[in-house]
């Protein structure tokens, strides 16, 4: 499928660019010294313990209403005037391309995805490995055959291979409504790959949801740029906003996909959300950062920036932040 009409694509290469012109392109040898530093680093405690799981009921998720939910790493669930919202369903034990491959799970989900209520919609950022997972949307795809699917262009192929049957594809800015609510699909720095030969082939990116009283922002993964500022301007500031924290040294090889913490705090701040919560740690052990930095680093950031940390939490794994909605004119 071509996308020569976006003005994201580049017809020459074939690949979709990002504005800044930092498409994360590495050189070989530094891929390989990152790669052998992650494969000789000295293990911490968290890798092999993980990290506190709260656990809810059937009961609970069954009746989850107003309330929005951290599954761990980009999974996140939340419900606001009849509808449910699921990000980046990943609930397998590796962020691979089979079951032996890729990084291992070191905190499991806080429960299984038979357990999940009725999802409305699943939002996708894009298509690496912890972000579209096979195997969780093959089995969510089978239990629950009438999700609606957003996600960049260039990702119903993979998504109907998985069974998906109902898909809407945007491109950046584009937006669709759908039921009560506006979907906004927002720039954000970052790339794309599956396999060797498919890099930047599929966008990437950050997702706003608009109620009438209420906006939810999901950066899916994103790199420090002016996209936070512009996404504010153009589709208004969110309510709440789930912004990761993880994944970010070697600061040099990862500065351009992943922000660390204090440039969550920036993007806290460029956003002008009145909350967010933090993302995109603790799940998998991804890079060099040890594993229970990134909480200890945003709260560090938060005080020094001034923001509470009742306005940017970090939550536990199956944490449920209940009416977040409330109180926030």
């Amino acid at each position: 499928m071509n996308y020569y009409r976006s003005p994201n694509f580049n017809c020459s290469t074939k690949r979709f660019e990002h504005p800044s012109g930092d498409n994360n392109e590495r050189k070989f040898l530094q891929i390989t010294k990152v790669a052998s530093e992650y494969f000789w680093r000295d293990y911490d405690e968290w890798e092999y313990k993980g990290f506190p799981t709260i656990n809810p009921s059937k009961i609970e998720l069954a009746h989850f209403s107003e309330s929005v939910i951290w599954v761990g790493h980009s999974t996140v669930m939340m419900n606001h005037n009849g509808v449910t919202v699921l990000t980046d369903p990943h609930f397998t034990k590796r962020a691979g391309p089979f079951g032996f491959m890729g990084p291992k799970r070191i905190t499991p989900p806080p429960f299984l995805i038979e357990d999940l209520p009725k999802i409305d919609i699943i939002i996708i950022s894009h298509n690496h490995y912890d972000h579209l997972d096979r195997q969780s949307i093959i089995r969510l795809t089978k239990l629950q055959p009438e999700i609606k699917f957003f996600a960049p262009l260039g990702l119903s192929q993979i998504l109907k291979s998985l069974g998906v049957k109902d898909i809407i594809e945007l491109d950046w800015w584009q937006s669709v409504k759908y039921k009560n609510i506006i979907i906004h699909a927002t720039q954000v720095q970052h790339w794309s790959r599956r396999s060797f030969y498919d890099r930047n082939r599929t966008l990437w990116s950050g997702w706003m949801i608009t109620w009438d009283d209420f906006s939810f922002y999901f950066a899916g993964d994103a790199g420090y740029s002016k996209d936070f500022v512009e996404t504010a301007n153009r589709c208004g500031s969110p309510t709440l906003a789930a912004i990761p924290i993880g994944a970010y040294e070697p600061r040099e090889f990862m500065k351009p996909a992943h922000i660390n913490p204090e440039e969550a705090v920036k993007a806290f701040q460029d956003l002008n959300t009145k909350y967010a919560f933090g993302i995109h740690w603790g799940t998998f052990k991804l890079t060099l950062e040890l594993m229970n930095e990134p909480p200890i680093q945003l709260k560090k950031c938060l005080k020094k920036a001034g923001v509470s940390q009742t306005k940017f939490k970090c939550l536990v794994h199956g944490e449920q932040w209940k009416n977040p909605f409330k109180n926030v004119n």
